[in-house]
């Protein structure tokens, strides 16, 4: 039976996730997020039954809450007087809100100008103090583990364990929604850590009982531009529109290659133009306006299933990773409505156009 959702998401799994007597002080009201069927878009993918998980309902609008509310609950209670990040946007919206909710400072590291303005802004707004760098954020993830190595700082990147293992209650959260799980999940990789979470949290929850025992394909899609896994090889500069996987060498690489091997699934790469018309696609045929990144799993799926490496009866998972309104330039930097007389004919006219 699914856990009760009205209590808070650490409580809910308090069985696979607490230590013995741990208290979880900080909540924002994280996960419980929808599970969208998806029956206009997947009839045009061909797919009858394509799922969307959408994350951008969490409170900072993104997946990145799951794992931060169980880091920052971990930090405080461990003495930590701050915590520090590297980011490219979504991972210092949320760091800047959990660590406001806790009373303790943020601290903020991110690449010069490569960082979404609604993410920027999220965490301003909350109070965080933000250092650039003129580098990419693998730069400042390398300089974000030195500091924490001193201790000045408990640092809340994926690379703390603490982060991953709050991000597999999205796994749980499905197997819950569908009575058991899925035969794919896709996601986008960027610094690989949620697709390590998701095979992790599924595997969980099946060793726990919690499932009839299966697990699903772990479909895992970068962008062309910063596609470090599927190259084989760190990319010095990566480049793409989807901001939230911009990383040219991963933190958690050798999770997500195990979470592709260990589900016989796999790890490739779409490109700007792709995940910019899936991003659309989605909004126009859901209603559901989510960041560049998220569409890249799906525009990912798209092509699977026009190759036939989907059958149209599987059940498949796409994890929208965030919110469209973290970034909104790239949909509408010069958005203008056409503008009319005040009156019911000019408006109708302006219909027909």
């Amino acid at each position: 039976m699914p856990p009760h959702s009205d209590l808070p998401l650490l409580e809910r799994y308090r069985d696979l996730l607490a230590h013995l007597d741990e208290t979880f002080a900080i909540s924002l009201g994280e996960g419980a997020t929808s599970l969208i069927h998806a029956r206009r878009l997947g009839a045009e993918l061909g797919l009858d039954r394509l799922y969307l998980k959408f994350e951008g309902t969490n409170p900072t609008g993104s997946f990145k809450d799951r794992g931060m509310v169980l880091a920052v609950n971990r930090a405080v209670a461990g003495g930590a007087e701050a915590v520090i990040c590297a980011s490219t946007g979504n991972t210092s919206a949320s760091a800047a809100a959990y660590a406001a909710a806790a009373g303790i400072p943020c601290f903020v590291v991110l690449p010069a100008g490569k960082v979404a303005r609604g993410k920027l802004a999220q965490a301003l707004a909350a109070g965080a103090r933000l250092v650039a760098v003129e580098g990419n954020f693998d730069d400042a993830l390398e300089a974000v583990r030195q500091i924490g190595e001193t201790g000045d700082a408990a640092v809340v990147n994926s690379v703390n364990p603490d982060r991953l293992e709050g991000q597999q209650t999205g796994a749980f959260e499905i197997v819950d929604a569908l009575g058991s799980a899925p035969d794919a999940v896709a996601l986008p990789v960027g610094n690989a850590g949620n697709i390590t979470a998701y095979w992790a949290g599924f595997s969980r929850y099946a060793d726990a009982g919690k499932t009839d025992g299966r697990r699903p394909r772990m479909l895992g899609f970068q962008a062309d531009g910063a596609a470090p896994i599927v190259h084989g090889a760190p990319v010095a500069a990566p480049e793409t529109v989807a901001t939230a996987i911009r990383i040219g060498n991963p933190a958690s690489w050798a999770g997500a290659v195990a979470a592709r091997d260990e589900s016989g699934g796999l790890i490739e790469s779409v490109s700007d133009e792709a995940i910019l018309a899936m991003q659309s696609r989605i909004a126009r045929t859901e209603g559901i306006f989510c960041e560049p990144a998220s569409a890249a799993g799906v525009a990912g799926v798209a092509r699977l299933a026009s190759e036939g490496r989907l059958h149209r009866s599987e059940v498949v998972v796409c994890i929208l990773t965030g919110h469209g309104l973290k970034d909104p330039d790239i949909v509408v930097p010069d958005a203008a409505a056409l503008t009319v007389p005040p009156d019911a004919s000019a408006i109708r006219e302006a219909m027909r156009r």
